[in-house]
């Protein structure tokens, strides 16, 4: 079906936080519930993706999802579907494939719950550049991070990112793996690859520890 889902992977095992949590003597919390300007962390990058024309947003939930679910549960937007994996213990790109798996549509853009600092007009900018090249069923729009155009090699690259659903569907079944080393395969045999520039460095942090918390703080802060 034409149109556009975001998928918001948000199943991990929160390990790092947890370890700077108790190496501090804080109080140990899931790092998608540390708020950011009120709001929990997944739900902040939730609405970020509901402010794109998107016509879904499915977050998809694994370790610790009954702490995450109250949180995600506040946000009365009928485009949010909250699905699970059926087992935790699994890697990004099964995750990921759980939710193209239940989009109905497309296109998907692919986000990461803690990428809060992801704005919604890079977010647009991934779907839209996308949809208005010339072959979107072969190629991704990825956040460049340095050279943006074209590229010929996906190192260093991530979510987020936006592509045709069927191309994860061949690359993502029966792989068992992080995002990256599928990237390099889909570049290797032929994808085209386009860096998107982003509006700030901030939307490159990932939040997997608590220095990178306090840091998109910092700079939240500063851009406001």
């Amino acid at each position: 079906m034409n149109g556009a889902s975001c998928i918001i992977t948000a199943a991990g095992k929160n390990r790092r936080m947890r370890e700077d949590l108790k190496t501090k003597g804080m109080e140990i919390r899931h790092k998608l519930l540390l708020e950011i300007n009120g709001d929990p962390l997944i739900n902040f990058t939730v609405k970020n993706a509901l402010r794109t024309d998107i016509d879904e947003c499915i977050v998809v939930l694994g370790h610790f999802m009954d702490e995450l679910y109250p949180s995600l549960e506040s946000i009365t937007d009928f485009r949010l579907r909250i699905i699970e994996n059926p087992n935790v213990n699994v890697e990004l790109s099964q995750t990921l494939l759980n939710g193209v798996l239940n989009s109905k549509y497309d296109y998907c853009l692919c986000l990461a719950g803690d990428q809060p600092t992801v704005t919604t007009s890079t977010m647009q900018n991934l779907l839209d550049q996308l949809t208005n090249s010339q072959g979107p069923e072969n190629t991704i729009s990825i956040l460049a991070r340095g050279q943006t155009g074209y590229l010929n090699s996906a190192e260093g690259l991530g979510m987020p990112f936006a592509c045709h659903t069927s191309l994860l569907k061949r690359y993502l079944s029966g792989a068992e793996d992080n995002l990256n080393p599928i990237l390099r395969r889909m570049v290797a045999e032929g994808v085209s690859l386009y860096g998107v520039p982003g509006e700030n460095e901030l939307e490159l942090v990932n939040i997997n520890r608590y220095h990178d918390y306090l840091k998109v703080l910092d700079g939240l802060k500063k851009l406001n």
